[in-house]
């Protein structure tokens, strides 16, 4: 990934790195391999804010999967991206997230699909 960093065009090299970062985050988000990978992943890219902001919702993601402590900030003021994954992830089952974004998330899209999640999980696959 530090190789693909280095491309000429920074777009396309955050881009690639984002499509992989988000594959290979939802792949180990539950897990215990999750934390040596994010922590060496924020060594790769330390400089691109972009690429660090989804590394840290990601963290996030995996905070309420995990059923661990959160803030309700945390949720309200993260962007559009985290917000549609975390109404729409079938890992994030927290009923309180999904409540605060029912209630305020940014957009009508996340405030809906929030308010529907409850009802999508007790209906089989």
């Amino acid at each position: 990934m530090a190789a693909v960093l280095r491309d000429q065009d920074m777009t396309m090299a955050d881009s690639a790195v984002c499509r992989h970062l988000d594959r290979r985050a939802a792949d180990l988000l539950t897990g215990p391999a999750f934390t040596t990978w994010a922590r060496s992943m924020t060594e790769v890219f330390a400089d691109r804010d972009f690429l660090t902001l989804r590394l840290r919702e990601w963290t996030l993601l995996r905070t309420i999967a995990l059923g661990k402590p959160w803030a309700a900030e945390d949720l309200t003021s993260a962007s559009d991206w985290f917000q549609r994954a975390a109404t729409t992830m079938r890992f994030v089952v927290s009923p309180e997230a999904l409540s605060l974004l029912a209630e305020r998330g940014r957009t009508r899209r996340v405030r809906n699909a929030a308010s529907r999640q409850p009802q999508r999980r007790d209906q089989p696959n």
